[in-house]
């Protein structure tokens, strides 16, 4: 018992430090994007400050934020959906016929840095004159929402009982048929897991917008650049535009993370 109360305030204090450590930077953008630029500068006025909304209008308004959060919905949800459409029976193909080969090359896939591809991705799309649209964009987001999908899915097809399937062969279904209608509707979990993560793995995705967007199809995460100029930058503007990016997608992570959770453990308790 001696030994369980240090530890306890251990326990606490290291959960604490880090708690603040993580939501410290999150809650000096908020407040910085809430002040102006001289009230950035000014240490007095750290904590007490009068708000504004200025920064938020400046983005929203004058800066055609509203076209690039449009641009980033677009691009996340078409790869996601895509990648969807193809993981999913790839996985569930890899799961069931022990495609070891194939599951090999998608892990490969998902550890390789994205960062090398670039130069050859803007090499092979700059020659076919795709750079600066979005179907070279929703491509670069599928390799990684895709492999990631799979990854997911593999694991959870393998938690599933076979027993079922089994029953609808000998019934008279296809193999298709099988995973049409008694798989697919067992994995619904799992599906949005990898459809939630995917979509927030594609809105934060910033390195390949940035190689591979043009002026009107900037993502969010490479449009908060705008406020960064050679000569100054606009902490207010550009705390707010990182705000609109963040947000959101924390506030999604927030509600859906049970579910998330559920999903990705489903799998291994099943079966």
């Amino acid at each position: 018992m001696k030994l369980r109360r240090p530890y306890k305030i251990f326990r606490t204090v290291a959960l604490v430090l880090v708690v603040l450590s993580l939501i410290a930077p999150l809650v000096w953008m908020v407040a910085a994007s809430l002040k102006t630029n001289v009230d950035i500068y000014d240490t007095e006025k750290a904590f007490v400050f009068s708000p504004t909304l200025d920064n938020y209008s400046n983005v929203l308004q004058q800066a055609n934020y509203i076209q690039f959060i449009g641009n980033s919905l677009w691009v996340a949800l078409a790869a996601t959906v895509l990648s969807l459409l193809l993981g999913v029976p790839a996985a569930y193909s890899m799961s069931r016929f022990n495609m070891k080969k194939s599951a090999l090359v998608v892990l490969m896939a998902r550890v390789i840095p994205g960062v090398s591809l670039l130069v050859p991705w803007y090499y092979v799309f700059s020659n076919l004159q795709m750079v600066g649209g979005f179907t070279v964009l929703i491509l670069s987001h599928m390799f990684v929402s895709l492999p990631l999908i799979v990854y997911i899915m593999m694991g959870y097809f393998d938690g599933l009982p076979t027993e079922l399937e089994e029953a609808a062969l000998v019934d008279g279904l296809t193999h298709i048929g099988a995973f049409r209608r008694i798989t697919l509707p067992l994995s619904v979990p799992g599906i949005a897991t990898a459809g939630i993560l995917s979509f927030i793995f594609s809105w934060n995705n910033f390195m390949f917008a940035l190689v591979l967007s043009g002026a009107d199809t900037k993502t969010l995460p490479v449009a908060i650049f705008d406020f960064v100029g050679y000569a100054s930058i606009d902490w207010g503007g550009l705390m707010a535009a990182a705000t609109v990016v963040t947000l959101p997608i924390m506030l999604i992570a927030l509600f859906v993370q049970k579910y998330v959770v559920s999903g990705l453990t489903a799998g291994a308790t099943k079966g």
